[in-house]
């Protein structure tokens, strides 16, 4: 029986949130199909960041993406570990806008909110940074 190393904890959280981002998409993509108007587009927009005015099959296409990302992190796929970085820079970089304007006009709850996710993405390119982790997936 051959045994395969195991994700540092740190990683499998990260591949869990992916997972978990992946499966709201798929849920509310599947709920679009299935009953269309049933719930808004709007419910993806934290994730999808104007992808979701493609509609359903856009969730559904990145919450695939979502969930291939999660199974290859949990593998230690160097592909992976990129295409999280990658992810969450987007995610940082496209959250910018709202956060400044939340400042600007002192929207309490969305300013908490994307300065959370803010947080979450910095932590998670600087988690998968960190030579320790680098070295797992090599």
């Amino acid at each position: 029986m051959i045994l395969e190393k195991q994700p540092p904890k740190g990683v499998a959280i990260i591949a869990a949130l992916f997972f978990l981002a992946a499966v709201y998409l798929e849920v509310c993509g599947a709920i679009m199909l299935a009953a269309p108007g049933a719930i808004s587009m709007a419910r993806g927009a934290p994730l999808l960041g104007g992808l979701e005015l493609a509609g359903p099959y856009m969730f559904l296409l990145v919450g695939t993406i979502g969930a291939l990302i999660a199974w290859g992190l949990l593998r230690l796929n160097r592909w992976a570990r990129r295409a999280a970085i990658i992810v969450a820079l987007l995610g940082l970089v496209e959250l910018i806008p709202s956060v400044s304007s939340a400042v600007f006009e002192y929207r309490g709850g969305q300013l908490a909110w994307g300065g959370i996710a803010v947080m979450v993405r910095a932590m998670i390119v600087w988690y998968l940074y960190q030579p320790p982790v680098t070295e797992q997936f090599n």
